[in-house]
């Protein structure tokens, strides 16, 4: 679901940025409050997971489109809202610069429709009332699959939102709703189950990662250190990454399959000053265009691509905790 830059109008580009920004500086605010500096390595970790999981477009039977993590609920039942946030900025930043996956001048909008939602309306409307008393198995699959569907519903209502106010007329509102709609639905679905098996997983191995699930829950003795859960979590982003995107579908994602549906392309052309400025520093920054070697068809550089990006992601999400100071006073206590 990430939009490219032709998608959107610099007006509605420049708000989302600023809605964006502004969340983003809430939580910057609110996990400094909260200070707990055990989940650096989560959050690394995590967004190198969701990072991979990405890259693992799954078929939509019947369709001819496919479709992705956006990982947001996940990394909120485990982060909170603004430690998710934070970490799905950082996702989304490198597959933007490093990838030119989703355009630069949209990547407001990519922030508010794949992190925003999933972050607050999921953890908080969703998550945090189904973990009131303890967490369990039921409820974990419950919260994901329900907090998934409604989500992504948000998020692609919010694309066809944006193109309608940016006057994108290839893609008249109410045709364009109504293809988003029902495919991010099946998609959504899906993403609520992979979501719940790594919840599930994480709430046996070690329940006090979970976020808002109670004492009663994070008092239970897991089966796997802390250490040893990090790592298991580490490897899988590994194996997601470096080998098993090798056989992620070939299918066109939920929103270039709408976009086909209405326009006829996946592709619209935008003219002005802001998008070529936006198209010049990414052609500048995405080393790895599109997830491969440039002028290259070889499939090691999906792999390498799939490694080197969720590297990247686990560096810059945990030094913006340092450069930031997201956990100053237990830093500097010790």
């Amino acid at each position: 679901m990430h939009m490219a830059d032709a998608l959107v109008a610099p007006a509605v580009a420049g708000t989302m940025y600023v809605l964006s920004t502004g969340t983003a500086g809430l939580s910057v605010k609110k996990v400094r409050e909260e200070n707990d500096p055990k989940k650096i390595p989560v959050m690394g970790v995590m967004g190198a997971f969701v990072f991979a999981t990405q890259m693992l477009n799954f078929t939509i039977p019947g369709t001819g489109s496919s479709g992705h993590l956006c990982g947001g609920m996940m990394l909120s039942a485990m982060l909170g809202p603004f430690a998710g946030f934070l970490t799905m900025i950082g996702v989304l930043l490198v597959q933007c610069l490093l990838f030119a996956d989703g355009g630069l001048l949209a990547l407001g909008c990519n922030i508010w429709n794949m992190a925003f939602y999933g972050c607050f309306v999921g953890a908080l409307l969703i998550w945090k009332p189904f973990m009131k008393k303890g967490a369990s198995r039921a409820k974990i699959i419950a919260a994901s699959i329900i907090g998934c569907v409604l989500t992504l519903q948000m998020g692609a209502f919010s694309v066809t939102i944006e193109t309608l106010i940016s006057g994108i007329t290839e893609l008249p509102f109410s045709v364009f709703v109504a293809t988003m709609q029902p495919i991010h639905l099946a998609i959504g679905f899906v993403e609520g189950l992979i979501t719940a098996a790594v919840l599930v997983f994480v709430y046996e191995a070690r329940p006090e990662l979970l976020w808002g699930v109670g004492e009663e829950t994070t008092a239970r003795e897991g089966k796997l250190s802390f250490k040893n859960t990090i790592i298991v979590i580490a490897v899988l982003a590994a194996i997601c990454g470096g080998i098993v995107s090798l056989f992620a579908s070939a299918f066109p994602d939920g929103l270039e399959w709408s976009m086909e549906q209405v326009a006829g392309t996946s592709e619209l052309e935008a003219t002005g000053g802001a998008y070529e400025t936006a198209a010049g520093i990414q052609e500048t920054t995405s080393l790895l265009p599109d997830y491969a070697f440039s002028n290259s068809e070889s499939v090691l550089g999906t792999s390498f691509s799939g490694i080197v990006g969720a590297i990247v992601v686990v560096l810059i999400t945990v030094g913006a905790c340092y450069a930031f100071k997201f956990f100053k006073k237990k830093e500097a206590s010790n």
